[in-house]
């Protein structure tokens, strides 16, 4: 691992909107422009907010292709690649470096139920045989898969491995894998930015900025500039608005207040469901206590 980070700050985790049952491309360009204009330091396409397990290959490759082209270099560009399929995983990142991505972002192989050798053998595979680098994502709640943080450690000396998206929800953990390992960490968990970058993460990749991308520049900022009241001053008052974005399973939600703001539809693919009523009257309720509705 050569030792600068991809980014630091903000990455939007982007959602991929839908219409009719297709891939919605007026909104994404426009999703994609309000990002850009928010000056975010990084933009993940098809990572799990993007919901790319309901993606057919050629909608995957459109979506890659498509957003690459309408970013066209302006922030950095990780694309998710990972499945709990090795060939797969290897197809998407040729076809992502193929169409200038930055790096991909590799999920831990789902139901699969890998060792942390099998792990380890996994993403060595992958690195060896992508030019595109690496940046690892432990997401045990998702996969049912916990990638520790010791597992990082061996990896961090692939040249190709340049980071990891820790989604675990365990700040111990979090502080172990920024202890133990040089790659860059960060942070996948909305509701622990601040703590998580106070322990040395060195940016965040959120669902959250979706709908406030300044207001998550604002914490990363603050923190960054030492001003750990300020950061947690940020984390406090966007906490109800981050609990409301995972009452149910995302990316149902944020792509409901999205929709409140008129910049997509609230349409998701099974097995996800539209919001429930309950869920829809409070984050209409919380985007209108913080200023985020359509006037």
């Amino acid at each position: 691992m050569t030792g600068t980070p991809l980014f630091t700050g903000v990455c939007t985790a982007m959602i991929t909107p839908f219409c009719g049952g297709q891939i919605d491309y007026p909104a994404l360009d426009g999703l994609l422009e309000r990002q850009i204009n928010a000056k975010v330091d990084a933009l993940l396409i098809a990572g799990t907010t993007g919901e790319p397990s309901t993606l057919s290959d050629a909608e995957w490759e459109s979506l890659t292709a498509h957003a690459l082209t309408r970013i066209a270099g302006r922030v950095r560009v990780i694309v998710g690649t990972g499945s709990n399929n090795l060939r797969v995983t290897l197809r998407r990142a040729g076809f992502a470096a193929d169409h200038g991505a930055d790096a991909q972002l590799c999920v831990t192989p789902y139901y699969n139920k890998a060792t942390q050798a099998g792990l380890y053998a996994y993403f060595t595979r992958i690195a060896d045989e992508c030019a595109l680098p690496v940046m690892l994502y432990n997401v045990p709640a998702r996969t049912g898969l916990n990638m520790l943080p010791e597992t990082c450690a061996g990896l961090a000396h692939h040249p190709g491995v340049i980071g990891v998206k820790e989604a675990s929800d365990d700040l111990g953990q979090l502080a172990r894998l920024t202890a133990l390992t040089p790659l860059p960490v960060y942070c996948g968990s909305d509701q622990w930015m601040a703590p998580a970058l106070r322990l040395g993460a060195r940016g965040v990749i959120s669902v959250l900025a979706n709908l406030c991308p300044e207001a998550v520049r604002i914490l990363c900022q603050s923190q960054q500039k030492g001003c750990e009241q300020s950061a947690a001053a940020q984390q406090r008052h966007l906490a109800a608005l981050t609990d409301a974005l995972f009452c149910e399973v995302s990316p149902s939600p944020v792509k409901y207040a999205l929709s409140l703001l008129g910049l997509c539809r609230a349409e998701v693919r099974l097995p996800l469901v539209p919001l429930q009523p309950d869920s829809r009257e409070r984050l209409q309720s919380l985007l209108a206590r913080h200023g985020l509705l359509p006037a």
